[in-house]
């Protein structure tokens, strides 16, 4: 089951990172030339979340900073949500999602809505983060196999919910890339190099 789940998390990276289109994979001289690590990783589910929590808040939270203010009520169409609802999802989500994975508290935050400044959303957009952060460093792979409540009342392995937390990162970002580019702006993973 673990190897199932790391392949699931290996796929979900690979797809939200955009690996198959940014990064090739090594010629067969640069693989033998390269020593494969034969220690296995200690809860690598966890430690993989870890390794994707800083550039998935990086460009979040990009993303976030790079929309002005008055074009968080933009939706690309009428039936879309806003880009503000689309952050407050955000925030609910990582305090949901990063609670459930890692078997902690949701944190007691003060609601915030789509309505709310830019300022305030960004500001409760990085205390989720933060949160996430706070409760992958307590979290490890010993509970990813017990049964619990996912969302929507749907029983399952705690693993879907973390699984679920790389997946929802690369959305979340995706979709906030594309209401950056309908409004003429680069996001922050195509911004060019310095």
């Amino acid at each position: 089951m673990q190897r199932i789940l790391v392949t699931l998390l290996f796929a979900c990276i690979c797809i939200g990172s955009g690996w198959s289109q940014t990064m090739a994979p090594p010629s067969s001289a640069a693989a033998a030339a390269t020593p494969q690590a034969s220690v296995p990783v200690k809860d690598p589910v966890t430690a993989s979340l870890r390794m994707l929590l800083p550039r998935s808040r990086n460009n979040i939270l990009g993303a976030i900073t790079a929309m002005p203010a008055d074009k968080f009520n933009y939706k690309p169409t009428p039936e879309q949500i806003s880009f503000a609802h689309l952050v407050v999802h955000i925030i609910g989500y990582n305090n949901a999602a990063c609670a459930k994975a890692a078997d902690v508290a949701a944190p007691k935050v003060e609601e915030v809505k789509e309505t709310d400044s830019k300022d305030k959303l960004l500001a409760a957009a990085t205390a989720s983060f933060d949160f996430c952060g706070d409760a992958l460093g307590k979290m490890d792979d010993s509970k990813l196999g017990d049964s619990i409540e996912l969302f929507g009342g749907r029983q399952g392995p705690r693993a879907m919910v973390a699984l679920g937390v790389a997946s929802g990162w690369a959305d979340h970002y995706a979709a906030a890339a594309m209401y950056l580019r309908l409004n003429g702006i680069l996001p922050p993973t195509a911004q060019p190099k310095k």
